[in-house]
């Protein structure tokens, strides 16, 4: 199996447990944060909706500069938003996947604050590193969603709100 065919593989699996997670996000609770450093719920979901949409940004740009583009995120006021901005990206990323081939994965891509160069990785690196974000943001999700007593889909295995014992 291709690079390109496992990526596929991968987003599609780890979209479907992302939409379970973000299907329960409460409404309510835009502005709640388990800490003062932390991202509220609002920041942390959009964030994680919009992450397949990386990898068609990564696949049809060579660079994001925030200093050029500074990042700003959709507004939501409901959780349908909040999917459907998730389903969007979901499908410009698939889309871009469906279209790349092997040596798609070879260029090198940056990010950057004008001068300042966060990281530089070739385009595979940087779709491996949005789905590691993925899986990232949305444990803390499921953080979250426990401090705010809200029970946890499954990701790899049911959950521990998924089985009784």
């Amino acid at each position: 199996m291709s690079i390109v065919e496992l990526l596929k593989k991968e987003l599609a699996y780890e979209s479907m447990i992302t939409r379970k997670f973000l299907e329960r996000v409460p409404e309510d609770k835009w502005d709640w944060k388990p800490h003062e450093k932390s991202m509220n719920l609002k920041s942390l979901t959009v964030h994680l909706a919009e992450l397949p949409g990386w990898i068609s940004m990564a696949l049809h740009t060579d660079e994001l500069d925030f200093a050029a583009a500074p990042y700003q995120p959709t507004e939501v006021s409901t959780r349908a938003e909040l999917v459907a901005i998730f389903d969007k990206a979901l499908e410009s990323g698939t889309t871009a996947l469906n279209a790349a081939t092997e040596a798609d994965m070879k260029p090198k891509w940056t990010l950057r604050s004008g001068e300042h160069i966060h990281m530089v990785m070739n385009k595979y690196e940087v779709i491996r590193h949005s789905l590691n974000q993925t899986t990232h943001h949305r444990a803390q999700l499921g953080v979250y969603l426990r401090l705010l007593d809200i029970p946890i889909p499954g990701s790899y295995g049911p959950s521990a709100d998924e089985t009784e014992f």
